[in-house]
């Protein structure tokens, strides 16, 4: 390839200058580009969805004999925390005990239940379903 300039040398260089691609060449290239970065995307998505981290939420039995209920997603440690005190709201109520958990792969559901639980109606249903 011949280059008439400097700045046309120091481009190729670069990789800033294409080579002597067709109008129809180089829409087949980007076209071809746009689906691989497509796929990839999907493929990313695909992965993301089935390495999620599951949300826990959790019911535990205070020494006071009141259930306390929370979110996490590790599950263990949250737990952990409780016993030892780091948790304002269980750090004069313990020690606690894990009555009951359950594990949701969407958060916004997790929270959603959390929720619930905390509700008057969720409060019933624990009362009646875990003695």
């Amino acid at each position: 390839m011949v280059y008439s300039t400097t700045l046309e040398r120091w481009q190729a260089r670069k990789g800033l200058v294409s080579s002597n691609l067709t109008a129809s060449a180089f829409a087949r290239q980007s076209d071809e580009l746009r689906r691989t970065q497509s796929a990839d995307r999907s493929l990313r998505r695909r992965v993301f969805r089935y390495n999620r981290i599951m949300q826990y939420v959790y019911i535990l039995k205070c020494a006071d004999g009141k259930p306390y209920t929370g979110c996490t997603d590790d599950l263990s440690e949250r737990i952990d925390r409780h016993k030892n005190g780091y948790v304002p709201a269980t750090k004069n109520r313990g020690p606690v005990s894990l009555i009951s958990y359950t594990a949701f792969q969407n958060k916004y559901k997790a929270f959603a239940f959390e929720k619930y639980l905390k509700s008057g109606s969720g409060r019933a249903f624990l009362k009646k379903h875990l003695r």
